[in-house]
């Protein structure tokens, strides 16, 4: 379910995380930090779906306080609680994946109670919100979308969503648009997901792999990017550039199924949004010039990464 280029970002961030904070490179210590960016993204599809139900259950909140008020209008006494009753919101919170989710992660620790009440509050003026509660029939596509529309069209939109977010979870810029992917297929399509574990055996040994190799071949990356770097003192360049050149250059010599294009561009475009504003065009002409220099001495043979 997890990109390559997500698995390429947490990559890069535990390499800055050993260089800036000058710890060793032990493999062990190296992939304990590499499984704790994993496990946030994790967290991050739990608490999504988890606010997205509160949303979707707040319904049944509004209606008894409204209907406990001093002076209850009619209106008060007789609130819609349909959404409440949404079946997929029941399949999934009575998922024992989900369950078991839940209990580890505890989402309901960090959800903004107001934030939901807003939203649900937002919900209900809408004009999608009340033909859904409008109709006495219960249709899979219906109660699939009104949790879709909670999501894209309220959610997302929201100042205050987007504050709350990136106050409790740190990955919320990273992984954010591709977690809004996640749900947005999950909820269209609920087939039973996986809430402990988000990334699959093959993605993982690419990013161990990918991280490893970094670690294993710096000096022979090094060796081959200095000679590029002409009037630049290595030590000068940005940390982030060197990272993403070195883990470049791992791809192009022990990473067989992807192709050079593919690694430069996915390299270039990790520059330009992590690194510095000049950091795109740097990367693209080291790497290219690095590939060129491979080929051209015959040493582009790409082979399968071994840890050694």
């Amino acid at each position: 379910m997890i990109s390559r280029r997500n698995i390429r970002v947490k990559v890069m961030q535990t390499l800055y995380t050993i260089h800036t904070q000058g710890m060793t490179e032990k493999p062990a210590d190296a992939m304990r930090i590499l499984q704790k960016h994993f496990e946030q993204t994790r967290q991050l599809f739990v608490y999504l779906i988890y606010l997205i139900t509160e949303v979707a259950r707040y319904a049944e909140t509004d209606s008894r306080l409204r209907s406990s008020k001093h002076l209850p209008t009619d209106q008060d006494r007789n609130v819609n609680i349909k959404l409440t009753g949404n079946e997929l919101v029941g399949r999934i919170v009575d998922d024992p994946l989900f369950k078991e989710a839940y209990q580890r992660d505890k989402p309901n620790l960090v959800a903004n109670g107001e934030l939901v009440r807003r939203l649900y509050q937002e919900l209900a003026e809408t004009d999608t919100y009340k033909t859904y509660i409008g109709d006495t029939l219960r249709d899979r596509k219906s109660e699939k979308d009104i949790l879709l529309f909670i999501l894209s069209d309220l959610m997302l939109p929201s100042e205050s969503f987007d504050a709350h977010m990136e106050e409790i979870f740190s990955n919320w810029n990273d992984d954010g648009e591709m977690i809004i992917q996640l749900v947005a297929a999950y909820l269209a399509k609920p087939v039973s997901a996986n809430f402990q574990e988000l990334i699959s055996k093959e993605k993982w040994d690419f990013a161990k792999d990918l991280l490893q190799a970094v670690l294993d071949k710096r000096e022979m990356t090094k060796d081959l990017i200095k000679p590029k770097l002409r009037n630049w003192d290595a030590d000068r360049i940005a940390i982030l550039d060197m990272i993403l050149m070195e883990m470049g250059i791992c791809e192009f010599l022990f990473f067989e199924t992807i192709p050079p294009k593919v690694t430069i561009n996915e390299y270039i475009d990790l520059a330009k949004e992590y690194s510095t504003p000049q950091s795109g065009q740097f990367v693209n002409g080291l790497l290219d010039n690095i590939h060129k220099d491979l080929v051209l001495e015959n040493k582009m043979h790409k082979v399968n990464f071994n840890p050694s």
